[in-house]
C-alpha cells in the first residue's frame, strides 16, 4: 500500500516500521534533533508546502514535545495528526521501559498503524465522510463544561489515546479514527 502523504516519524526505528508496512516517504526527525537542525525543519516546511503531510509521533512526553515544536512550524490546514495508543510496553530492542513506560511508534502493533494510515493510501476511498464537530464534544459534555477534563481522559483512556490530548487533539484523532456514526455509538 503506497501513502500518498509524507510522514514525520521521530527515529530510524519508526521509519523502519512505517516502511516495512507501507510505501511511503518517511521523515525522521532524530528525536529532538528536530529543535537543532534547521536543514530538517526546512524540509519538512516545504513538503507541507506542496501537500499535507502526516505527524505520528510517540504519545510520551518526548512525542508531544516534537509534536508541538512542528506544529507551529506547519499551518493546521496542512497537517494530519495521527496518535498511536498509550500502551503500556517496552521496545523488543530496548532493554528497560522508556521513562512514560509506554510502547512507541516502532513497538505499535502491526494491525494498528496499518488501521491508523490505511486511510492516506492512494487507492482509499476519498468520498467525504460526516465529521465530529467542537460543537458535538460540548453536547456530549466533552469540551466547555466543568467536569469536562474528566470526561475527555476517560473516553480517551477507553479509546486507547494519551489521556491528555486538548479538545482540539482529540477531535482530530477521533475524525481521522472513526466516522460520526461510530463515535456517537461509543459514546
Amino acid at each position: 500500500m503506497k501513502i500518498k502523504y509524507p510522514i514525520i516519524v521521530e527515529g530510524k526505528y519508526d521509519k523502519i516500521k512505517i516502511t516495512s508496512l507501507f510505501e511511503a516517504t518517511v521523515i525522521t526527525t532524530d528525536g529532538f534533533g528536530i529543535f537543532n537542525k534547521e536543514e530538517k525543519l526546512s524540509l519538512i516546511k516545504e513538503l507541507a508546502k506542496k501537500d499535507k503531510i502526516i505527524l505520528l509521533t510517540d504519545s510520551d512526553g518526548g512525542g508531544h514535545l516534537i509534536r508541538s515544536h512542528i506544529k507551529t512550524m506547519i499551518p493546521a490546514d496542512r497537517l494530519i495528526n495521527l496518535y498511536t495508543p498509550a500502551i503500556e510496553g517496552k521496545e523488543k530492542r530496548k532493554k528497560e521501559f522508556s521513562k512514560a513506560g509506554i510502547l512507541g511508534v516502532e513497538g505499535t502493533e502491526k494491525e494498528t498503524l496499518i488501521n491508523l494510515l490505511s486511510p492516506f493510501c492512494e487507492d482509499a476511498d476519498e468520498s467525504p465522510k460526516s465529521l465530529i464537530t467542537k460543537a458535538d464534544l460540548y453536547s456530549y459534555g466533552l469540551s466547555g463544561k466543568a467536569d469536562s477534563k474528566e470526561k475527555r481522559a476517560s473516553l480517551l483512556k477507553k479509546l486507547g489515546l494519551p489521556c491528555d490530548m486538548t479538545p482540539n487533539a482529540m477531535l482530530s484523532a477521533i475524525n481521522i479514527l472513526y466516522s460520526k456514526e461510530e463515535f456517537e455509538k461509543l459514546i
